[in-house]
């Protein structure tokens, strides 16, 4: 049975908000910002006025206020646009309880099994966009498709507050023509690749030679032929679907472009700390480290090592990614953000110890680790930190730990 599978997105989502409970800002250009003093004191979202001035998210708040000065500024409040989302998704569990969120204002929704009760697909996506607008006095944007690629798609196709559909028998058409950028999953790296050639639209890499990516791009550009062509098979997870932890990460844009290895060692060290202390409250081993790099130029870059043997102490998690790090990095530009995640997780630390040993080098680091975690929970954050942090006054004042958002695990399946 073919499946019908909704996309809904949440239009503007923290600038909607923000403008639905500040009524006096729903005809002036908004833009809710992060924390101004520092880096990332960026825009995080927009209204459709402000896009008027051509603001775009992600980029400084400097940047904007030069575009637009009557830019109005509003910081963002993270708990309450989460509360929102939750409210959010009980309005889709009256219509299915395959629910799979992509990020706090997007999810996918498998409602095949009830198409006969809502008497269609077309009156369950105007339910759903009635009841958020009514209800919660925002509006989403939806695509309905048989797959999970081509229903975010038309979710992104028009905005807002409107609905599109894709078919098998209009695929072609609609979605051919579209920048291959569009597709999901074709992050700025994998585009600028296939632009260099000549794959611009959605429909030449439907129809480009499975040998030639596969030369160029390896397994990836074999699977987002295959996205391109309607071939996803993807199944959208049950509500209470619990997936095994399978990383455990955390990520900083830094206050200032980083130009050498020592100023990235601090921000890994920062990380590490924070990722160190998550598996120590999850109960978790890693038995390999994953980083994330991104340039100046925004082109993001990742790699993973997997190893025999397992710890959780920071010493040891930053010493191995900045190693990873030398080994992926050439230095063509200037770092902007860095991420580290533990992954191979396990719970056990099933190291062989050597003849004279009773205690790993791992777990004296991971009682040191301990020993820290207490005194910065007892007296703050600042308490006790890495001489090499504090050789950098912007490093030793970032806390990615009070900072962390755990997204849904869907989030990161398949990032680019």
């Amino acid at each position: 049975m073919e499946k019908t599978i909704i996309h809904s997105d949440l239009n503007n989502f923290y600038a909607s908000v923000e403008c639905r409970d500040k009524p006096h800002l729903k005809d002036k250009p908004v833009a809710v910002v992060g924390d101004e003093e520092l880096r990332h004191g960026i825009i995080l979202a927009k209204n459709y006025i402000a896009k008027a001035y051509d603001i775009k998210t992600g980029e400084p708040i400097v940047s904007a206020l030069k575009k637009c000065k009557n830019l109005v500024l509003v910081k963002a409040d993270l708990k309450k646009y989460f509360e929102v989302s939750v409210e959010v998704k009980k309005i889709y569990t009256d219509f299915t309880d395959y629910i799979e969120p992509f990020g706090i204002d997007e999810a996918w929704l498998d409602v095949t099994g009830s198409l006969k009760m809502f008497k269609g697909a077309e009156n369950i996506a105007e339910g759903i966009r009635a009841r958020v607008k009514k209800d919660l006095g925002l509006t989403v944007s939806i695509g309905v498709s048989y797959n999970k690629i081509f229903a975010k798609l038309g979710s992104d196709m028009k905005k807002p507050d409107a609905i599109t559909y894709i078919t098998k028998e209009n695929y072609k058409e609609v979605v051919w023509r579209l920048p291959v950028k569009e597709l999901l999953y074709v992050g700025k790296a994998t585009n600028e690749k296939l632009n260099k050639y000549g794959i611009n639209t959605i429909g030449q890499l439907a129809n480009t030679d499975s040998g030639f990516l596969n030369s160029r791009l390896g397994k990836w550009g074999i699977i987002i032929k295959s996205f391109a062509n309607g071939e996803d098979f993807g199944n959208v997870e049950k509500q209470n679907f619990i997936p095994r932890i399978k990383s455990v990460g955390n990520s900083n844009t830094a206050a200032r472009d980083l130009k050498n290895i020592e100023e990235v060692k601090s921000l890994i060290y920062v990380l590490s700390e924070s990722v160190a202390t998550r598996l120590k409250c999850s109960g978790f081993y890693c038995g390999g480290i994953q980083i994330y790099i991104r340039d100046n130029r925004l082109i993001s870059y990742t790699a993973s090592h997997i190893e025999r043997i397992y710890y959780n102490d920071s010493k040891t998690i930053a010493e191995n990614a900045i190693n990873l790090f030398k080994k992926t990095y050439s230095w063509e530009q200037a770092v902007r953000s860095i991420g580290v995640s533990a992954i191979n997780l396990s719970d056990k630390q099933d190291n062989q110890l050597n003849f004279y040993d009773t205690i790993s080098p791992f777990q004296k680091y991971e009682k040191a680790d301990i020993a820290v975690d207490r005194l910065r929970s007892k007296y703050g954050f600042k308490t006790l930190r890495r001489g090499i942090v504090l050789e950098d006054y912007e490093m030793s004042h970032i806390n990615p730990l009070s900072d962390n958002i755990i997204y849904p695990y869907s989030y990161f399946k398949g990032k680019d």
